[in-house]
């Protein structure tokens, strides 16, 4: 079972997803999303579109 709980800002400005899988506390950085399987699909559209606008903004670097 995993559920998206919310997000959390570091320090140095990075973001961390908070999720909680098999009951555990997990705190995900954007780029390890996809090493987690089931974490990205469980966030919210919103969640979703934010890491998609970051990703385009990267590419255009």
């Amino acid at each position: 079972m995993i559920k998206y709980m919310g997000t959390k800002t570091t320090g140095d400005g990075a973001v961390l997803y908070l999720f909680l899988v098999n009951g555990v506390p997990k705190e995900i950085r954007e780029s390890a999303l996809k090493q987690h399987p089931g974490c990205y699909e469980a966030l919210p559209a919103t969640a979703k579109a934010r890491i998609s606008a970051n990703r385009a903004w990267m590419s255009k670097l």
